[in-house]
């Protein structure tokens, strides 16, 4: 039960711009609820990396067919950009650079409320502004390298917790001008590698330390699955929703969720 849950909140809150790391932890917190082990964190990210991977497998197919110069898939936006293959390669040198560097602190001394909390206000009034500041005005097709630089460097900021992978990145997309949707497929077309490589990551950790049996046991398989399921629903309906409908509800629920966080952690303060 304590896997199906926690793998529901890491499909429903990983590609929505309201942050996964911070709903699992409070969630986690809340209930009593033990979420360190390193099969619980190659669970998630495989079955996050699963989703993105089944929902964007043509796209990849014609991203990646295009970069090696065939003529492939009938996306006309992809069509139109092969080099993108390339751009998202560039975007992924940020993340992996940060990563590596801030990747102890990441799962330590910045994984409490108090940042979370903070980070979920400050990137939700980001957030805002971008969607007010935005022309919204350029698609896949007109996607250039200094837009994978700047989202790149934005999405390497979501190794603070609180931070939201996709609400950072598709507040750099709309602050560059691409559409919602556009800023939201390029967000979730980049976080793919840098998803994968944690997955690696992950994967070795549990290798040193002996633990690569569990990944074939029933409770990890059904995460991966349930998480999966849920990420490839929640992609879909929010691609559609962003087509004609704003981030506005999403920086509100941020900000809420944001001083509520923040509320929970004061009060169970220790004396």
């Amino acid at each position: 039960m304590q896997v199906i849950v926690l793998a529901v909140v890491q499909g429903l809150t990983e590609f929505l711009p309201v942050s996964s790391t911070a709903h699992l932890y409070l969630t986690s917190w809340l209930l009593g609820w033990q979420t360190e082990g390193l099969d619980f964190d190659i669970m998630l990210h495989v079955g996050t990396l699963v989703a993105l991977l089944l929902y964007f497998f043509r796209d990849w197919v014609q991203i990646i067919g295009q970069a090696f110069g065939m003529r492939i898939g009938r996306d006309n936006e992809l069509r139109l950009n092969h080099m993108l293959l390339w751009l998202l390669a560039v975007g992924t040198v940020p993340i992996a650079i940060v990563g590596f560097v801030f990747n102890k602190q990441a799962e330590t001394t910045w994984r409490n409320p108090y940042v979370m909390g903070v980070m979920l206000i400050v990137v939700g009034v980001l957030m805002l502004l971008a969607e007010n500041a935005s022309r919204k005005s350029r698609d896949l097709a007109s996607v250039n390298a200094p837009d994978a630089v700047v989202i790149g460097m934005a999405q390497a900021l979501a190794v603070i917790p609180g931070t939201s992978r996709s609400g950072i990145s598709i507040s750099a997309g709309l602050f560059r001008n691409l559409s919602r949707q556009t800023a939201a497929r390029f967000s979730f077309l980049l976080s793919a590698p840098a998803i994968g490589g944690a997955a690696a990551k992950a994967f070795w950790d549990m290798h040193k330390a002996h633990q690569l049996h569990t990944v074939v046991e029933t409770p990890f398989l059904v995460g991966v699955a349930v998480s999966a399921l849920t990420g490839c629903l929640v992609i879909a309906w929010f691609l559609r929703y962003l087509r004609g409908s704003t981030l506005r509800p999403f920086v509100y629920y941020r900000i809420i969720f944001g001083i509520i966080v923040l509320a929970l952690a004061f009060i169970r303060r220790p004396a």
